[in-house]
């Protein structure tokens, strides 16, 4: 990816975050994680129907790359499976972890493909993630 492209899509989604909302609903499952390094503190509010993820929203204050990073997230998951959701994460996490990926898959996400060479980013780049494993976590009963 152009690194001027890659600028556009995190500057974007961090100035104009996708669904950047507090939800005081019960049918949303909500999930908190925070960077202890840095202010990264995000709440990811979901909401499920069947095994479909149908709505999601965030709120919180966070960085730019955490920010855009669950902005872009959120435009990906709405509208997939659970299982859909969790292939998303694994090959996400391919890429941060500089593996083989679907690049394809991933979308708007390759403008973090290499966060990787800057090791006090990737919390930034994978806080999101890591609070959605937390909902499907709550959502499957564990």
């Amino acid at each position: 990816m152009d690194n001027n492209l890659k600028r556009e899509i995190i500057i974007d989604n961090y100035e104009n975050p996708y669904h950047h909302a507090m939800i005081d609903d019960l049918e949303y499952i909500k999930a908190n994680t925070h960077n202890e390094s840095c202010i990264d503190n995000i709440d990811l509010y979901v909401k499920i129907d069947g095994d479909k993820i149908v709505d999601a929203y965030f709120s919180g204050e966070a960085c730019a790359i955490t920010t855009s990073a669950t902005s872009i997230m959120l435009k990906k998951i709405i509208g997939l499976k659970i299982e859909e959701a969790r292939t998303l994460m694994q090959e996400y996490y391919n890429m941060i972890e500089e593996k083989e990926y679907n690049k394809e898959l991933l979308g708007e996400l390759n403008a973090y493909y290499d966060i990787g060479h800057q090791a006090s980013r990737i919390k930034c780049a994978t806080l999101p993630f890591e609070t959605l494993k937390k909902v499907v976590n709550v959502y499957e009963g564990e």
